[in-house]
């Protein structure tokens, strides 16, 4: 990878190696089994989508990707290393933009880099002031948090994330909350966005239309306990608009792996 540009070095390793990995949701001596024997890959500058319905553990699995949470069984490696605990490498944005409402714009950006070595506050602004354009809100930042839509605080808790030059960026479900014009503008957004960056991304979602429009390949967990049952290859041209028919013949067979999982006969079995 390179330091400068995060544009993946060629014959890398994967990026992230998740290799049987287990969960349990401990309550009041109970104990229950959320992950069971999850196993993945992640190349550099991939981009991969976990798809399931709720209960199925995505978020709990970008968790311990994301070093918020411990596995109990199993191991997680990321950019080589195995993972301990939140790091710079592996940057996180949540469904709820989370943004400091007594700053702006910029200040929320600048926030990302204010730990990161080597840079000083006029250094710190000039990064942040790339990362707003890169996102489409160079006019926008002096503004107020409040007085920013939806889709433009998502637009600065991206540019936060990215900020600081992460390896991996993990997304959990972070368009779930917005109108449907202002989701297909951030999914060209984004995909402009890896297009030039190249970043490693794992993307949480139970929008199937989502995942095949975003991913490179769509992974397909089955609840209860939560594991993976098939993972659908996307080997469609960028840049990918979500009425695409290839997008929706993806996502009509992302969409029959997730209903045989509820079927008689599936069970909930890989």
């Amino acid at each position: 990878m390179s330091e400068t540009t995060g544009v993946p070095t060629p014959d890398a390793g994967p990026e992230l190696r998740l290799q049987g990995v287990r969960k349990f949701f401990r309550s009041r001596g109970s104990e229950l089994l959320v992950l069971d024997d999850v196993s993945l890959d992640v190349a550099p500058g991939e981009f991969v989508c976990l798809l399931g319905p709720s209960g199925c553990g995505k978020s709990t699995l970008l968790n311990v990707v994301a070093g918020l949470e411990q596995p109990d069984g199993g191991s997680v490696h990321a950019c080589g290393e195995a993972v301990v605990g939140p790091s710079r490498d592996r940057m996180v944005m949540f469904q709820e933009a989370a943004l400091f409402p007594w700053r702006d714009a910029l200040g929320n950006v600048m926030f990302g880099l204010e730990l990161k070595p080597g840079l000083d506050r006029k250094a710190r602004r000039e990064v942040a002031r790339y990362y707003l354009k890169l996102v489409g809100l160079e006019r926008f930042e002096h503004a107020a948090i409040h007085e920013l839509s939806g889709g433009m605080r998502q637009r600065v808790s991206l540019a936060r994330a990215l900020a600081p030059n992460p390896r991996v960026l993990l997304m959990d479900e972070p368009f779930s909350a917005l109108d449907a014009m202002t989701r297909e503008q951030l999914y060209a957004d984004l995909q402009g966005i890896q297009t030039k960056r190249r970043k490693t991304i794992l993307f949480v979602t139970h929008n199937v239309r989502e995942a095949a429009c975003l991913g490179d390949r769509i992974v397909v967990m089955s609840p209860h306990p939560g594991r993976i049952c098939q993972i659908v290859d996307v080997p469609l041209p960028r840049p990918r608009d979500i009425n695409d028919a290839g997008v929706a013949q993806i996502a009509r067979a992302a969409t029959a792996l997730l209903r045989a999982q509820h079927s008689p006969a599936g069970n909930g079995a890989p």
